[in-house]
């Protein structure tokens, strides 16, 4: 017998950290799934853990007639993922479903120390990474210690030892948790309140944009739709927009004019979608308050997407969820330039109503513009006003925020003709006169 001794666990071991990056990928198809919306499910897990620069050694989708309490899947799937995943030198199994604290303690604990996480935890990871504002990086640390407290015993599992004596005595393991736990609770509650901080000066900065009258637009829809694409197209904003799940996470408020002269304020919202954690929606309800603020709404769905129905559902869900359901929606077909007609002429009879367009080439544009003006326009006025050269404060403010079809100035005054938006009519009835 060789008198060697067995290679001790070292974390910075080249190759112990290799395999931390190195996963296979878990779906599931429960009875009711087909194996399409399994399989969908599935490569959206991959690109999202992609996103994470993890290495993807396989990836395989569990069938379940029903959850198992410890492992989500039965024991003998369970044992066939951890040979997989020791087969293909891994040290990270994902799932494309959620997993709890006690599931996850379990798939460590029984598959010898393989690292098992979920699709939150993903999503979790890459807004981390994505977080750029004060108030999204607040957001998500938020998300993130509130994700962490329950998951907390299984970095003291080490520690466990058997109680004995009375009931007041406790292991050191226990003691040090309780007080991790008490350490993330107030952490909790300090992030709260700067994220209540930032929440009140964004409703300051709101109160101050709509100090100027003018219509307001959020555009929604599910990540990667090309929202922020159809941002930087139509007002030349410099938003990130890339070919990836979730590539910007703050909102952005841009001023647009019309080909008409009217002005409107056009803003994006971070992308939704599925299976997004309950505490990421609480987390950036501030943020979506803009899309629950807005005047009209502008849903952005992936025209080349197969799973373009599926998505569109899953953004009114939660437009639904954050108070923002009963705005008007403005449905768009984006990247008509990757789709066929056939596929153009099936999603238009399941999108009645809906605008094709493509950020590349242009097309549909103007009839969104279009579509833009009457909306904003809906419940214009047409005055004929007479404004004091002593109101000049008065004509500062209409030039700003309606349009002009005709302005004539003499000794006392300005005569206008305006379209007048209806935030303005109150304040500029006065100055009426007939024609």
């Amino acid at each position: 017998m060789s008198d060697e001794k067995p290679k001790a666990f070292d974390p910075y071991d080249p190759e112990v950290n290799a395999r931390s990056n190195r996963a296979i990928l878990v779906g599931l198809q429960r009875q009711e799934d087909t194996t399409e919306e399994a399989q969908a499910l599935l490569n959206e897990l991959h690109e999202l853990v992609s996103n994470l620069g993890v290495e993807i050694r396989d990836a395989v989708i569990a069938k379940i007639r029903e959850e198992s309490p410890r492992h989500l899947v039965g024991s003998g799937k369970m044992e066939e993922i951890v040979a997989l995943a020791k087969s293909k030198e891994c040290g990270l199994i994902i799932f494309d479903d959620a997993l709890t604290p006690a599931q996850q303690r379990n798939w460590e604990k029984d598959s010898g120390g393989l690292k098992a996480i979920d699709r939150q935890e993903i999503i979790l990871d890459i807004f981390v990474t994505r977080a750029k504002t004060k108030e999204a990086v607040l957001q998500v640390e938020l998300a993130k210690l509130q994700q962490q407290l329950p998951r907390l015993k299984r970095l003291w599992s080490h520690l466990d030892r058997q109680r004995g004596g009375g009931a007041m005595q406790r292991d050191a393991g226990e003691t040090q948790m309780e007080m991790d736990q008490r350490k993330i609770r107030d952490k909790i509650a300090k992030v709260r309140r700067d994220l209540a901080a930032v929440v009140a000066q964004r409703a300051t900065q709101r109160k101050q944009r709509h100090r100027i009258p003018l219509p307001t637009f959020s555009i929604v829809g599910y990540t990667n739709a090309g929202k922020s694409s159809l941002l930087n197209r139509l007002t030349g904003a410099e938003v990130l927009a890339e070919d990836k799940l979730f590539a910007t996470l703050d909102p952005t408020t841009r001023r647009l004019k019309l080909p008409s002269g009217r002005a409107l304020l056009l803003t994006d919202t971070v992308g939704f979608v599925r299976r997004l954690p309950h505490q990421l929606v609480e987390a950036f309800k501030a943020t979506l308050e803009e899309a629950v603020q807005a005047d009209f709404l502008i849903h952005v769905v992936d025209l080349s997407s197969p799973e373009r129905v599926k998505h569109a559902q899953t953004t009114l869900n939660v437009l639904m969820d954050i108070g923002a359901g009963d705005r008007p929606i403005i449905t768009l077909l984006n990247k008509a330039d990757l789709v066929d007609e056939a596929t153009r002429a099936e999603a238009v009879a399941t999108h009645p109503g809906a605008i094709i367009i493509s950020t590349i080439t242009g097309e549909g544009l103007p009839r969104l513009l279009q579509t833009l003006e009457d909306c904003a326009s809906e419940n214009d006025l047409k005055l004929n006003l007479f404004i004091p050269h002593a109101e000049y404060s008065q004509l500062s403010k209409l030039y700003a925020s309606a349009s002009i079809l005709s302005a004539k100035a003499d000794e006392i005054g300005t005569r206008i003709v305006a379209v007048v938006p209806e935030r303005l009519q109150s304040t500029f009835l006065p100055w009426a006169v007939k024609k």
